[in-house]
């Protein structure tokens, strides 16, 4: 046999040899990862799994503690709890440990009823929150959403009244009426923005951007919004608090619950609850001011259709025409 072909069969053999071992070590490899792979798959299952635990653990432990805390007669109990679970509204009206007679009992019925009066309920929607106890945004309640709260502003007056906190860097949409056609609706975003002395509102349509509606408080904002719609709703209060969301009892509360509220010196804190029926059905009660024309898009719709159609009725001098022809 010729030397240069037995050279050169000697060479494609360790070449192949080395491909050989080459080939078996990336199959080793590539098994180990598909092990490991297959590993960490069954690790993030098992978290998965223990976090759907904790959750579940988390909505018993608040749906008691809610029980407790509408048996009980004290005040809120402490902690990050507070954000969802506000103390109850009413605490003159406790259950008594000894039964009085019909009289007195009709009585101080009739006190409770004037002390607690149905509106002053203020009912809180539960939210989902982080593992640190803070509310994941956005915040939807209805044609409202809540993208940021803010920061509490405790260095000027302008930023806060006795009923309500303006925190700079707050932001909502809201669906309501379109400026190009009242029937249709449209997207409009509320902001409050540091304006120096007072805040600076802004209220600005998604089919007109480059022209904010602005004023110095919600309800001038607001009004400036229910002229620019149509001269028929210049009659309708304003309620700028309730259209920027925050009025609401749910996203009050957490401005209430804020770090720097108990600086502010004109602002009376309220008292808030979570609705036992909103733990157990998983749904919340619509406040009044949400269901409001001035607010509320198919409430306003509503209410323009029922004067349109007013409006066309036949006057009385019509009718004696037409009976005369």
């Amino acid at each position: 046999m010729d030397y240069k072909n037995f050279n050169k069969i000697d060479s494609e053999s360790e070449d192949n040899i080395i491909y050989k071992k080459k080939y078996k070590k990336l199959k080793r490899l590539i098994k180990d990862l598909v092990f490991e792979n297959a590993a960490l798959c069954d690790q993030v299952a098992q978290t998965q799994e223990n976090l759907v635990i904790v959750k579940e653990e988390r909505l018993y432990l608040l749906k008691k503690l809610t029980q407790f805390q509408g048996e009980s007669s004290d005040g809120p109990l402490p902690g990050k709890m507070n954000n969802l679970n506000a103390s109850m509204s009413c605490e003159g009206v406790t259950k008594k440990s000894k039964k009085r007679n019909s009289i007195d009992a009709g009585e101080t019925s009739a006190k409770k009823a004037k002390r607690c009066k149905p509106g002053s309920r203020r009912v809180v929607q539960l939210i989902p929150l982080d593992i640190n106890g803070r509310p994941l945004f956005p915040i939807s309640l209805g044609d409202l959403t809540v993208y940021s709260l803010g920061e509490v502003v405790t260095d000027r007056l302008g930023y806060h009244t006795d009923e309500f906190i303006y925190p700079v860097g707050f932001c909502s949409t809201r669906l309501y009426a379109s400026l190009k056609n009242i029937q249709s609706p449209s997207l409009y975003t509320c902001k409050i923005v540091d304006g120096g002395a007072k805040p600076r509102f802004e209220i600005v349509s998604d089919t007109d951007l480059d022209q904010p509606l602005v004023g110095s408080t919600p309800d001038e904002c607001h009004s400036r919004l229910l002229q620019a719609l149509s001269p028929l709703l210049m009659n309708i209060t304003p309620k700028g608090a309730s259209f920027f969301g925050i009025s609401h009892p749910t996203i009050q509360n957490l401005i209430q619950s804020s770090p720097g509220t108990r600086k502010l010196p004109l602002y009376k804190p309220q008292k808030f609850e979570v609705s036992k029926n909103s733990i157990e059905n998983g749904s919340s009660p619509i406040p009044e001011e949400e269901l409001d024309p001035s607010v509320n898009f198919s409430s306003l719709h509503r209410s323009f259709k029922l004067n349109y159609s007013i409006k066309e009725e036949p006057s009385d001098h019509d009718l004696r025409a037409l009976k005369d022809l």
